[in-house]
Parts: C-alpha cells; sequence; structure tokens
C-alpha cells in the first residue's frame, strides 16, 4: 500500500517538476487536474507497468533494457492524451518528461518502506 501512495506522490510531483522546468511542457486549467493527471499516472506506473515489463521483456532483453524508456515514454504520452489541460508539445518535452518521472520516482524508490526478509527479521 505504501508503495502505492508514492507512486501516486512521485506522479504528482514529476508532472509538477516538468510544467516547471521543461519547455514544451504546459498546463492551464486548475492545479486538481495536476493532480488527478499525476495520481492517474502513479496508477498506471503501479498497476499498468508491470505487465507491460513482463510482456517486453524479450525486446527490454534485446535492447538492454532501453525498450523500458519507450514503455515511459508511451505511458506518458497516454496520461497526456486523456488529460487536456496538460500540454506535452513534441517529442523531446515527452521525451524530458519521461527522464523527470523516472528520476522521481527512483528517488521515491530509495526513500520507499520494503518488506523484511526472512535474514532481515
Amino acid at each position: 500500500m505504501a508503495n502505492l501512495i508514492f507512486q501516486v506522490i512521485g506522479g504528482v510531483l514529476s508532472f509538477w517538476l516538468a510544467v516547471k522546468f521543461v519547455p514544451g511542457v504546459e498546463f492551464v486549467g486548475e492545479i486538481k487536474y495536476l493532480i488527478m493527471a499525476g495520481a492517474f499516472l502513479g496508477l498506471i506506473n503501479f498497476f499498468i507497468k508491470p505487465i507491460l515489463k513482463i510482456i517486453t521483456l524479450p525486446l527490454r532483453i534485446l535492447t538492454f533494457g532501453l525498450f523500458g524508456l519507450v514503455i515511459n515514454i508511451g505511458l506518458i504520452w497516454f496520461v497526456d492524451i486523456i488529460f487536456t489541460e496538460l500540454i506535452i508539445q513534441g517529442l523531446v518535452p515527452l521525451f524530458w518528461t519521461t527522464l523527470i518521472v523516472w528520476l522521481v520516482g527512483y528517488f521515491l524508490g530509495l526513500y520507499s518502506p520494503r518488506k523484511k526478509t526472512i535474514v532481515e527479521k
């Protein structure tokens, strides 16, 4: 459950950072729609992304993991299509937004609670 909360917080934070720092990423409308878009991205990353990673395992092996970047770009593009208030103009801002989402997820993953293994107990 805590991992899901970290994913949602990461989605909201990463979209906010992308709107602030990436040229070509804009947000028009109320802040609640930005929070909803980030929460939707967090839910997609929690529920759908693991399934996509399993399905595309051969491609990720062939490309040494770089196809994971394509998966992330596709998920963020999907969120951009669903939420019309979020405007990502072009492939370069989409790429930088994806890198921000990855970095925020990485740093939040460092602080997320982990399950204890038998050895640690």
